[in-house]
């Protein structure tokens, strides 16, 4: 095993009870599953591409720390117009204290607001648009069909947005996946900026849907890619709920279901990292066992739920597996 850094000493050091425990073992875990020749899929919920998680999860990527990403259309964008129009995002921390008047201001600026952060519209969502909408319409003209990722890989890899770059490429998520072809899942991607503008497209008669793959094209790309990889094992970390991981942790009781493959093996490693209350029907305040009766996770898969912040506590895990 490599010699760890002083992030991961710190934390192994002094995080010893309740969550901050909970962190270390299944950041211990996740180690364990890479070690055994398991592969890992890792899903992004909520704006984690806003709060710039690709400054540390591009080098997951690039070490092979992760095999396979699910994330909402929201964080497949978000990191691709923070590498665009990063010095235009403002900053709020006062955001708790906003009148409706205030909220209404911003919007009047074109400041689309996530928490603390204000995405600034012309400068990202218009900025991308410009372009992808030519390799959509490119597509459409060729008779070809392609999933949501891939446009993005395209837009990435075909150098139009060099011009824009205001981070630093290493620290873009989105790139580094790009960059290896990083197999990308990503669940009700109409539910997003670019998800919206394609829609209007078709609406307006110059696109056609289907130039988009669809979900279901997108569960049986996963229920493909889990048959073949899944030799050693393939364990799951969640940052966040929702549907970037309720999709595609559902692929195994779909295929051991549904599809009757009972040689499926079940989901070999399970973190879940959460501040939703466990309550009232929630998929994401949901305790692990309860994948149990789903079919989704073993008697003896290892499970992990850390209750806390996920812009805290995904980096620290993600330090720990770099030696950090």
């Amino acid at each position: 095993m490599s010699t760890k850094g002083a992030i991961s000493e710190f934390i192994q050091k002094y995080y010893l009870h309740f969550n901050a425990a909970a962190l270390v073992d299944a950041a211990k875990g996740y180690e364990d599953q890479l070690n055994n020749g398991a592969k890992m899929l890792v899903s992004l919920a909520g704006a984690m591409s806003t709060a710039e998680i690709g400054k540390i999860f591009a080098e997951m990527i690039r070490q092979d720390k992760v095999q396979i990403v699910s994330c909402t259309g929201a964080n497949l964008e978000e990191d691709i117009m923070n590498l665009v129009a990063h010095s235009h995002y403002k900053r709020v921390p006062n955001y708790r204290d906003l009148t409706p008047q205030d909220e209404w201001e911003l919007l009047e600026k074109g400041l689309n607001r996530v928490t603390d952060t204000c995405i600034p519209e012309e400068e990202a969502f218009r900025r991308i648009q410009e372009h992808i909408v030519k390799i959509w319409m490119d597509a459409e003209a060729k008779g070809e069909r392609y999933l949501p990722h891939e446009y993005m890989y395209k837009l990435l890899l075909s150098g139009v947005l060099e011009e824009y770059y205001e981070i630093d490429l290493k620290d873009s998520w989105m790139y580094a996946a790009a960059e290896k072809n990083l197999p990308i899942i990503c669940p009700g991607w109409e539910d997003s900026t670019m998800g919206n503008i394609f829609a209007s497209y078709v609406l307006k008669g110059e696109l056609k849907a289907s130039t988009m793959k669809s979900g279901i094209e997108y569960m049986t790309f996963l229920a493909d890619w889990y048959t073949e990889n899944s030799k050693n094992g393939i364990g799951f970390f969640q940052i966040g709920g929702g549907i970037a991981g309720d999709f595609p942790i559902c692929v195994v009781p779909m295929l051991y279901q549904d599809m009757e493959r009972t040689e499926t093996p079940f989901w070999s490693y399970f973190c879940q990292i959460s501040d939703s209350t466990t309550s009232y029907g929630s998929y994401s305040g949901a305790v692990p066992n309860e994948k149990i009766t789903w079919g989704k996770l073993d008697i003896n898969t290892p499970k992990f739920i850390i209750e806390s912040d996920a812009t805290i506590v995904a980096p620290l895990i993600f330090a720990y597996l770099l030696g950090m």
